[in-house]
């Protein structure tokens, strides 16, 4: 079996499961955030709940419209806080200690290699950096599994994908994953575990790692996973809160497609509007002129992300009337870039730095774009209207392009900011 057949089959109390078997599996976690979860309390209670299967196990996290943005989003987010009061929930995490909940997680333990992790957003996948099962969905399955602890799945087939060579200097996880897409398309995984392996893979750090899987979804993926190894054991020592259980797939596991990379092939990609498929290496992105960078998110606002953001902006000043807003992902990331001196050189470079939240991902707050304008994004999503007015761009980029991206007021390689 694969890494993803054996973790479902453990789940499911199956000696083997098979791809297009339908399942029913118990869940570690079941996560829920301030736009999805309100509804997933609703429908807890319109079943006639009383409490939820684990006060361990239901995590709940305000990151999407938090800090509160208007009376709205106050509501929701109020919601939340009284369920985590009524339900005495262990892992409720209020803002001051809340983090974008895709970064959160890992960095709390809350996730450990073998899990079979459910959450209603679609990012859920980036806990497949750590060898687990990761998946989105409805708030309506988030209810049932916040009341059983179990939900149903069929098993997906898996994808593989091997990355050979060494990547370029200026070339980091979020250029692999940008570049499998622009491969195969943003349906070309639709409902399939997408597998990572090969010694370029081996050679990232967790938090590229947690980056390749968190765009899964992008491709259509039912979810990504790399095996652990001792980078993962090295990460989840001392902070996971369960024991881990570290599976790997069979040599003889059967993939539906198994596609190689060079990746010394690979230059800085960027995804042109308005599909995260549509990217072109940096080289040939010609002369796109920005108004916003925001480096942060889910996806790449991590302490090596800001790490490298940081190398770039250091001794450098935000071109004149762009805007430049660096997001870390969590309060203890906050803090290590605090620690090593990072804000300085975003605050000297003229940067704006936020604390945790989701807001301008999904045009939520916190850099909303007016018609007409364009960003470079270290996010996940540049469909239309995604950050803001259906007619501004959005342009997906790792943290050292977007960095010299707002350095040289348009769409730049790294190379060109530093020698």
């Amino acid at each position: 079996m694969t890494i993803t057949e054996k973790i479902l089959a453990a789940h499911a109390g199956a000696d083997r499961v098979e791809p297009g078997q339908i399942i029913n599996v118990w869940v570690d976690v079941a996560l829920g955030n301030d736009i999805t979860a309100p509804i997933a309390i609703r429908e807890f209670r319109k079943a006639g709940a009383e409490r939820v299967f684990d006060r361990e196990r239901v995590v709940l996290v305000p990151d999407h419209f938090a800090p509160n943005k208007d009376i709205a989003s106050a509501e929701q987010c109020k919601v939340l806080r009284e369920f985590a009061k009524e339900q005495d929930l262990a892992h409720y995490f209020e803002t001051g200690e809340m983090g974008v909940e895709h970064a959160l997680l890992p960095e709390q333990g809350l996730v450990v290699p073998g899990d079979v992790v459910i959450g209603a957003d679609s990012h859920t996948c980036t806990y497949g950096g750590l060898g687990a099962f990761s998946t989105g969905v409805g708030s309506t399955d988030l209810a049932a599994a916040m009341i059983t602890g179990e939900a149903w799945f069929k098993v997906p087939e898996s994808m593989k994908f091997v990355f050979r060579g060494e990547p370029g200097p200026w070339v980091d996880g979020k250029d692999l994953i940008l570049y499998t897409i622009g491969r195969i398309g943003v349906d070309g995984a639709l409902y399939r575990a997408m597998e990572f392996t090969g010694p370029a893979i081996d050679r990232l750090g967790m938090d590229d790692r947690l980056t390749m899987c968190n765009m899964a979804i992008e491709a259509g993926g039912k979810s990504g996973i790399i095996a652990p190894d001792d980078v993962t054991r090295g990460y989840v020592d001392g902070r996971a809160l369960r024991e881990p259980v570290y599976y790997t797939s069979d040599p003889d596991a059967r993939y539906a497609a198994v596609l190689e990379f060079d990746c010394a092939e690979i230059r800085p990609q960027v995804a042109f509007p308005h599909l995260p498929s549509n990217t072109r290496p940096i080289d040939e992105v010609g002369e796109v002129v920005i108004d916003q960078v925001v480096i942060g998110s889910c996806t790449n606002g991590r302490i090596t992300d800001l790490r490298r953001a940081a190398r770039v902006l250091e001794g450098n000043r935000v071109a004149r009337y762009v805007r430049c807003l660096v997001i870390p992902a969590t309060q203890e990331i906050y803090r290590q870039a605090l620690r090593e001196g990072l804000f300085e050189v975003f605050l000297d470079a003229g940067c704006a730095v936020s604390t945790p939240t989701c807001g301008p991902c999904l045009g939520g707050h916190m850099g909303i774009l007016a018609r007409g304008e364009r960003a470079v994004a270290t996010t996940n999503r540049n469909f239309v209207g995604r950050m803001g007015h259906p007619e501004s761009e959005v342009y997906l980029a790792n943290p050292a392009v977007a960095a010299a991206s707002a350095v040289l007021g348009r769409i730049a390689s790294p190379e060109e900011v530093v020698s």
